[in-house]
Formats: structure tokens, C-alpha cells, sequence
């Protein structure tokens, strides 16, 4: 089952889960532990990935564990579209953190997000191991990349 415009468009990270409610999130909660457990929430809303779309091309290389990314852009509004799944829980919620911040928006909005100041804001890099730090700037590169291919 390939994934339909609908099944991207109603992917609620980044539309019902919003950017402001992991920020609030990531304030209300004390400790590492706590935080560790959000990220596994967020990643449990990740919409179904579609078997046959766990192909190379689709393949994010740099990860420490496997990870999928696939995209639609929807012509009428201009907006990108993103579907991630990982077979490693942490990461499937880090992708579930970059979708909050960057999916549904056009390419141009896409390329002009400071994610980074994002993972400098939720502290994330210091928690989290150099590898997935690796794999989650492997992830944002690929959607960079995409989103440039789009704005061209």
C-alpha cells in the first residue's frame, strides 16, 4: 500500500500536535527520564508507514538505526508533506519532533526553519547519543534536500 495524499495530510504532527505543545512539553517535564518518555509518545503518533515504501531510495543514510522518509507535495497549496518510521522507538520520536516543526509547510517556510535552534532550545543534543544525534541531523538533511528540489 502506497501511501495516499490523504494519509500525508492528515498526519497530525505538525497540525494537531503543534510545535507549541512539545515546547510546553519539554518545560512541564523535570527530569531527562520524563522527557525520554514524551519523545516515545510523540514517536506513537507517527501515521503507518507503507511496507512498500521501505526501499533504498527511500532508505535515510547516517542513521544509526533504520529510517524511512517519504514525501508529498501537494500542488495546490504549495505545501510539503512527510511520513517517517524508524524501527528504534527514540528515533521514531525525534522524527516525530522534526515532523512538528517542519511538515505541512511549503518548501521555502521548510528551508527557512531554524531546526536547529529547535534541538538547541529542547537541550537535545547533550541527552542524546552522538550517533542519534547524527541520525537526526541525517534526517533533517534529507528533508532540506527535498524541500529544495520542491522550491526549484
Amino acid at each position: 500500500m502506497t501511501a495516499s495524499a490523504e494519509t500525508f495530510e492528515n498526519n497530525p504532527l505538525g497540525k494537531d500536535t503543534t510545535l507549541e505543545d512539545v515546547l510546553d512539553g519539554f518545560e512541564f517535564l523535570d527530569d531527562w527520564e520524563e522527557r525520554y518518555a514524551f519523545i516515545i509518545d510523540l514517536g506513537k503518533q507517527l501515521p503507518a508507514f507503507p511496507e512498500d515504501e521501505r526501499r533504498e531510495e527511500n532508505y535515510v543514510h547516517g542513521c544509526q538505526s533504520q529510517v524511512w522518509l517519504i514525501h508529498h507535495h501537494d500542488e495546490a497549496t504549495g505545501k510539503l508533506y512527510l511520513l517517517i518510521d524508524s524501527d528504534a522507538i527514540i528515533v521514531r520520536g525525534l522524527a516525530a519532533i522534526i515532523l512538528v516543526a517542519l511538515n505541512g509547510k511549503t518548501p521555502r517556510d521548510l528551508l527557512a526553519t531554524d531546526i536547529d535552534e529547535l534541538f538547541e532550545q529542547l537541550d537535545l543534543f547533550r541527552h542524546i547519543s552522538p550517533t542519534r544525534g547524527n541520525g537526526l541531523r541525517a534526517m533533517v538533511g534529507k528533508i532540506r534536500d527535498i524541500a529544495a528540489a520542491e522550491a526549484a
